[in-house]
């Protein structure tokens, strides 16, 4: 992906003439400046507004955005990093506040019964790990790598290696990362998410060091570098000022809204890229974690990686944009926040048409309270997806309970004719019984 580098400022006035720039600070706002935040890659290719050339366009917007702020995170050579807020951006940060924080309704899918907002937190946290390693490479199913996080079997190759570590360092962000960042903390999530996948397993949960080849990071259609990270001997410091930002707004300081924090953390992680693999699911999972810790708790159910992976190409972009135009991250922050506002859409939507599938397995079960919340969260699956298996590992690791609470959930099934029971070689598994649908219409309380 070639995205040409943005001029500066600095570099139009070389290039312009005093009557040039006098000519293009005196020009009208173009209505197209202000629909979208454009980039000179984009920016060229238009037609400039009257009597302007492209430079004097660019010059113009590029002087309305001088009061960008600056961030620590800077460049090799200590050149800040900057932002702006949009208005644009205003109303997606609302609407993200509003239905991401605080007391916010869940539809009744999640709401319904003790065990359904556990195990649609578990779904989600698979369904992340899932896809933000296939977008980084893995090549396993989501089907199949469904089946090995709820049966817990071992992975069997690097892909699901890659699934496994990434569900894992998920867990350990919402259950032992604690509210403060600290570099050890980010190491061992690091360690975590690239456990057994390394051609240099010393490489896991450390940065790289003076003496190794940098990582880059490639275009993936044409194979060229599009970004080369800060140079080995910085990591130390930079990792210790990720953290101190990521910290900020407890311990004072400007403020920065939490939402942009965590855009923020993501871009530095992935920017700085301090290790070896890996980056990309490490800075991923750092913004869910900042998202939770500050209030956000609706952000561990979002379909980010999903939403990242079918359309990779903006994602890249957003950062390459970044890159070259100075370093404004304002690309970046209207990239991920349109996606995060997407992603709410489409959990709701989800979560909707989830309720009305409940709605509807509670009608044919109807007064059937030999049923607990459990079994009657796998017969609303098991309606949904005739072909769906479980087993004893998988019940107890989708709701999280014993295998003894597992055993006799199926096993209730399987007297009531409701599931059918199968060896799979020296384990047992349950499928759906055909008639699902009579069965539970029939079945007596």
């Amino acid at each position: 992906m070639y995205v040409a580098r943005a001029p500066s400022i600095e570099e139009l006035f070389e290039k312009l003439s005093g009557a040039d720039v006098m000519d293009a600070v005196a020009a009208p706002e173009d209505p197209r400046s202000r629909e979208s935040y454009l980039h000179w890659d984009k920016l060229r290719h238009l037609e400039p507004p009257p009597e302007l050339t492209s430079e004097q366009w660019w010059l113009k917007i590029k002087a309305g955005r001088r009061d960008l702020r600056e961030l620590p995170l800077t460049e090799p050579d200590g050149q800040p990093f900057t932002y702006g807020v949009l208005d644009s951006m205003f109303r997606r940060l609302h609407y993200i506040d509003q239905r991401c924080s605080g007391e916010v309704a869940m539809d009744e899918v999640v709401t319904s019964e003790p065990h359904a907002g556990r195990r649609f937190l578990v779904n989600s946290l698979m369904e992340e790990a899932i896809r933000s390693s296939q977008l980084e490479g893995a090549t396993t199913s989501r089907v199949v790598a469904k089946e090995m996080l709820r049966s817990g079997r071992d992975p069997q190759d690097r892909s699901e290696r890659m699934i496994v570590n990434n569900y894992r360092a998920l867990e350990f962000m919402r259950e032992e990362m604690g509210d403060r960042l600290t570099p050890d903390s980010v190491l061992e999530l690091h360690r975590i998410v690239t456990d057994g996948t390394l051609d240099d397993p010393s490489a896991a949960g450390r940065l790289q060091q003076p003496g190794e080849s940098r990582v880059a990071v490639f275009d993936r259609d044409g194979g060229d570098p599009v970004h080369t990270p800060p140079p080995a001997e910085q990591l130390p410091k930079r990792l210790r000022a990720m953290c101190e930002f990521a910290n900020e707004g407890e311990d004072g300081g400007p403020f920065v809204h939490p939402v942009i924090r965590a855009i923020l953390l993501h871009f530095w992680l992935a920017y700085d890229h301090p290790f070896e693999d890996g980056n990309g699911r490490a800075a991923r999972i750092l913004f869910f974690w900042s998202m939770r810790v500050r209030g956000y708790w609706l952000a561990e159910y979002l379909p980010i990686s999903r939403l990242i992976r079918n359309a990779p190409a903006q994602y890249g972009r957003a950062f390459i944009e970044t890159e070259t135009d100075g370093g404004d991250t304002t690309y970046f922050l209207i990239h991920q926040l349109e996606l995060i506002a997407k992603a709410i859409d489409d959990l709701h939507v989800y979560l909707q048409r989830k309720a009305a599938e409940v709605k509807d397995v509670e009608r044919l079960l109807q007064g059937a309270d030999y049923l607990n919340g459990r079994q009657l969260a796998l017969l609303t699956d098991a309606v949904r997806d005739t072909g769906a298996s479980y087993s004893f590992d998988s019940h107890a690791a989708s709701h999280r309970v014993s295998h003894e609470t597992a055993r006799s959930d199926l096993r209730g099934l399987v007297d009531r004719g409701l599931l059918v029971k199968r060896h799979r070689g020296r384990k047992f598994v349950f499928h759906p019984a055909q008639d699902l649908p009579t069965r539970l219409k029939e079945s007596p309380a």
